[in-house]
C-alpha cells in the first residue's frame, strides 16, 4: 500500500513538473537550475532552446454560401466585370463585393454578411448563372485550426517591443472605376492609383483618365534640360555627315522587312453585345419593309440656333441638338398613327397599343450598341426630353444604365447622321413594330417656290416596319406628318399637349 502511494505521488510531481516547465517555456523563461522532490525525484531543466507559437485564424466559423440573387428581367447569367474584395478580406454588411454585368445592365452586388471572404467562385469576365455561389463568408462557428508553427530563439520578437507600423497601400482592383476605364488603364499600362478620380467616392471617371493621359504626354513631350545639348549634338553630328562626299556611288540595296502575321484570337459574345445577338437574331422572324424620304431642316436649323442662345437654356447648362426635336415630332405624330406604336405577340395573334411613348434611341458605347428609351415622351416637353437625353447619355458613357433605362421602349430612332451617312437599312427591336434611322444634315442646292436655287439643310431618313400589321401607306402618312413637324416647327405648336 505505501509503495502504491509513493508511486501516486511520484507520478503526480512529475506532472506538476511538466506543467511548470511547459508554461515557463512558453513564457521564454530559462532555468538552468534543478529541482528535486521530497521523494529523491531530480529533474534537469535545460536553458531554452525553441519555442513554440500556436497560430489560430480569427473566429469567424461557418462558412455561409453568398449565391447570386434573381436580378430580374428573366435574367440567368451575368459577367464578372470587377471584383472589389478578394480572399482573406474582412466585410460587412452592404459593403460592395463585385459588380456583374447582364445582357442589359451592369449592377453592384453588396454583401449581406459581416464575416470573412474565403473563396471567389468566378474569375474577372466568367459567366456566373443566377442561383450559384459567388464568394463563401465566414459568418459564425467554430474556430478553423491553423497548423503549428515553429520559431527559432532568433525569430522570437522581444517582450515590451512593438513592430514598426506598415504603410497599406490600396491594391488596384479596389479602385473605383468603370469597366471600360480599367481596360483603358490595361491597355495604356497606366497604374490607377496614380490617377485622381473626381466622381462619387473617389471614382475614377473616362475624363479623368484622359485628362491623367494628357499631363503624361505633355510632361514627355518636354525635353529636359540637360538633353537639349545632347540633342543639338547630334543634329550637328547628322549635318557634318550628310555634307561629307560619299566613297562609293553604288546604290544601296534596299532590304524590305518581312511583313509581321498577326495571330488570330476568339473571344466569347458577353454583355451589351449579346443582348444585340439574341435581339437581332429574333428580328429576323419580322418581315421588314423600308420607306425613305428627305427632310429639309433649313428652318428648324435657324430655331435650334435662335434657342441656343436664349438664357434659360443656357441656365440649365443643356446641349439642345436635333434629337429632341425628332423624338418630340415622332411622339406627336404617332397620336395619330398609334398602330406605330404596338407591338404584337410571337404567334402574330393580339396587337396590343402601348398607351405610353418610350421611344428609344441608338447609342454607340465602348460597351457596344446600347438603347436606352425617354420614357413617356407625349407628356414631356422639348426641353424635358433634352435634359432626360442628357441624363442617359452620361450614364451610358459610364457604363451604369439600369434595367429601367434600357427596357420598354415602344418605338425607336437611330441617329445614324451622328458618325456618318445618309441612308441606311434599320432593324426592327422586337416586340417593336417599326423603327427609324436618320442620316447626317447636309448643305444641298434645292429649288425654293419661286424656281431659284438656293442653300438648304437637307437630312434623309430611313423607315423600317413589320409589314404584318403596318401597310406601307401608313407608314408613309406618318413619315409625311413627321417631315411637317420638323420642316415647319411652327405647326408643332398646333398639337402640343
Amino acid at each position: 500500500m505505501a509503495s502504491a502511494t509513493r508511486r501516486i505521488v511520484c507520478s503526480f510531481r512529475q506532472h506538476k513538473l511538466f506543467y511548470l516547465k511547459s508554461r515557463l517555456q512558453y513564457n521564454a523563461v530559462a532555468l538552468p537550475f534543478n529541482l528535486a522532490g521530497p521523494y529523491g525525484y531530480v529533474e534537469q531543466i535545460h536553458p531554452l532552446a525553441t519555442r513554440f507559437f500556436h497560430a489560430s485564424k480569427t473566429f469567424y466559423g461557418e462558412k455561409v454560401p453568398f449565391k447570386l440573387s434573381d436580378i430580374g428581367e428573366g435574367i440567368t447569367e451575368v459577367t464578372v466585370k470587377e471584383w472589389y474584395v478578394k480572399e482573406g478580406d474582412k466585410v460587412a454588411q452592404f459593403d460592395p463585393i463585385c459588380e456583374v454585368q447582364s445582357d442589359k445592365a451592369s449592377v453592384t452586388i453588396t454583401s449581406r454578411y459581416d464575416g470573412l471572404i474565403s473563396k471567389l467562385h468566378y474569375a474577372v469576365d466568367e459567366m456566373a448563372k443566377v442561383g450559384t455561389p459567388l464568394v463563401d463568408i465566414e459568418v459564425s462557428g467554430s474556430v478553423s485550426e491553423a497548423p503549428v508553427e515553429e520559431l527559432q530563439e532568433k525569430d522570437a520578437i522581444p517582450l515590451g517591443e512593438r513592430e514598426e507600423s506598415l504603410e497599406l497601400e490600396l491594391p488596384a482592383e479596389k479602385v473605383l472605376t468603370t469597366p471600360s476605364v480599367r481596360k483603358m488603364a490595361s491597355d495604356l499600362k497606366i497604374n490607377l492609383r496614380n490617377v485622381q478620380g473626381t466622381g462619387r467616392d473617389g471614382r475614377i471617371l473616362k475624363e479623368d483618365m484622359l485628362r491623367h493621359i494628357e499631363s503624361l504626354s505633355s510632361s514627355k513631350s518636354t525635353p529636359k534640360p540637360s538633353q537639349v545639348p545632347q540633342q543639338q549634338a547630334k543634329a550637328v553630328e547628322r549635318e557634318t555627315t550628310s555634307q561629307q562626299p560619299s566613297p562609293s556611288t553604288k546604290t544601296p540595296q534596299i532590304i524590305r522587312p518581312s511583313v509581321p502575321v498577326g495571330v488570330d484570337r476568339s473571344e466569347p459574345i458577353k454583355g451589351f453585345k449579346k443582348a444585340m445577338a439574341k435581339s437581332m437574331t429574333a428580328s429576323l422572324r419580322i418581315p421588314h419593309f423600308g420607306y425613305c424620304d428627305e427632310i429639309d431642316m433649313t428652318s428648324m436649323a435657324a430655331l435650334r440656333h435662335s434657342l441656343k442662345e436664349n438664357p434659360m437654356v443656357k441656365e440649365r447648362g443643356i446641349k439642345l441638338s436635333f434629337m429632341p426635336f425628332f423624338i418630340k415630332a415622332a411622339s406627336m405624330a404617332l397620336h395619330h398613327f398609334p398602330v406605330l406604336n404596338s407591338s404584337v405577340d410571337e404567334a402574330c395573334e393580339n396587337i396590343t397599343y402601348k398607351a405610353s411613348h418610350n421611344i428609344g434611341f441608338a447609342m454607340d458605347t465602348s460597351l457596344g450598341l446600347i438603347v436606352p428609351n425617354v420614357k413617356n415622351v407625349q407628356s414631356l416637353s422639348v426641353m424635358d426630353v433634352a435634359i432626360e437625353l442628357a441624363r442617359l447619355q452620361e450614364l451610358g458613357n459610364k457604363g451604369s444604365l439600369g434595367a429601367t433605362d434600357l427596357t420598354g421602349g415602344t418605338f425607336t430612332l437611330s441617329n445614324i447622321g451622328s458618325i456618318g451617312g445618309t441612308y441606311a437599312k434599320p432593324v426592327i427591336m422586337s416586340p417593336e413594330v417599326a423603327i427609324g434611322a436618320i442620316g447626317r444634315v447636309q448643305v444641298l442646292p434645292r429649288f425654293n417656290s419661286k424656281g431659284e436655287v438656293v442653300r438648304a439643310s437637307i437630312m434623309q431618313v430611313s423607315w423600317s416596319a413589320d409589314h404584318r400589321v403596318i401597310d406601307g401607306a401608313s407608314m408613309a402618312r406618318f413619315s409625311n406628318l413627321w417631315k411637317v413637324y420638323l420642316e415647319n416647327p411652327s405647326t408643332m405648336i398646333l398639337d402640343l399637349k
